[in-house]
């Protein structure tokens, strides 16, 4: 089988369901680990809504989703404003689609399209329950660094120059 990566509107259906299930399992993660419960469905329908992802339209951002066979498997989202530093967001693979080399496939396609844009530097932010994510990033070249944004549930903050 093997892996394509192509951008797509952030509003497509595939884009639409990919959130939906980021956002679910990022949410039900962080309640389960500090409340014991999933995300109330009426919060998670808010919550969803109220991020539409058009920060990551063209020109200022970019979201690509990656296809296993065809079939829409993750994403990752680049914000690319004016300056030396480009943003990695929403890095996403269904569960099923975990370890198959997916994820490290999104990274650098987001990482040639920051390039690409002119960027010198990616950054991106990630909460601490995300071992798989910090891990992933560690291995791919990022760094941790001082915070670079106030996000809430932001906890470790990483960086990698793009050469």
């Amino acid at each position: 089988m093997t892996w394509t990566v192509a951008p797509e509107p952030y509003d497509s259906p595939v884009a639409v369901a990919l959130w939906r299930a980021y956002y679910t399992e990022v949410s039900d993660r962080w309640y389960l680990l500090h409340q014991g419960r999933r995300t109330d469905p009426e919060e998670l329908e808010r919550e969803i809504a109220a991020v539409s992802g058009a920060d990551l339209a063209p020109p200022e951002g970019l979201l690509l989703v990656a296809r296993y066979a065809g079939e829409p498997a993750g994403s990752a989202g680049v914000r690319l404003p004016a300056g030396a530093a480009a943003e990695l967001t929403r890095v996403f693979l269904y569960e099923g689609m975990r370890g198959k080399g997916g994820a490290a496939l999104l990274v650098r396609a987001a990482e040639d399209a920051a390039r690409a844009s002119g960027a010198t530097r990616m950054v991106l932010d990630t909460r601490g329950d995300l071992v798989e994510a910090r891990a992933l990033y560690a291995r791919l070249g990022y760094a941790e660094t001082a915070p670079h944004n106030a996000d809430p549930y932001a906890e470790h903050w990483f960086a990698k120059e793009l050469g």
